[in-house]
């Protein structure tokens, strides 16, 4: 991606940011089901998301979509950590995937997945879930290796961020 573009897309998600509380401090210690928090050195971030947690809702994705709101995503959720790989075969969305761990921590991103794209995206092993987001949104924010996502999902005993505090 273009640095003018890259400088674009942090614009617009600093905008929608400001007006939908993408960017900024998580001030909530309760989680929700229908939402994300994430947090790492560069701050902040919250998303609200659909559930993918069945063979039949990971298989269809977010297939045939023709856009996605700046602070939403899916989150996709296997039984156990497992190997995780992905493909953009009736994607129409360009997508960035963040690979999570059991405990909640980012152990991969793969940015910018091309839509329709059938190369296989290698999340690699040990993968409880993976957040999609548009395409760009976690360098704009600043998402990395070693951020760290709560969700009610996680088992709370071993999230490295748990539900009830921060």
């Amino acid at each position: 991606m273009g640095f003018r573009i890259q400088k674009i897309i942090h614009a617009i998600c600093l905008a929608v940011g400001l007006s939908t509380g993408l960017v900024g401090s998580v001030q909530a210690s309760d989680c929700a089901y229908d939402r994300v928090d994430l947090r790492g050195d560069w701050g902040s971030a919250r998303f609200s998301v659909e559930i993918a947690d069945d063979d039949k809702s990971r298989g269809q994705g977010l297939m045939h979509r023709k856009s996605m709101a700046m602070s939403t995503g899916m989150l996709f959720i296997y039984p156990r950590p497992q190997r995780a790989t992905f493909w953009m075969r009736n994607t129409l969305i360009a997508l960035d995937m963040i690979f999570l761990d059991a405990t909640g921590r980012v152990v991969g991103i793969h940015e910018n997945a091309i839509p329709l794209d059938e190369s296989t995206i290698d999340g690699g092993t040990g993968v409880l879930a993976v957040l999609e987001i548009n395409a760009g949104l976690s360098q704009a924010v600043g998402i990395s290796v070693g951020s760290q996502l709560r969700h009610p999902s996680f088992s709370q005993e071993s999230a490295i961020w748990p539900c009830s505090g921060d």
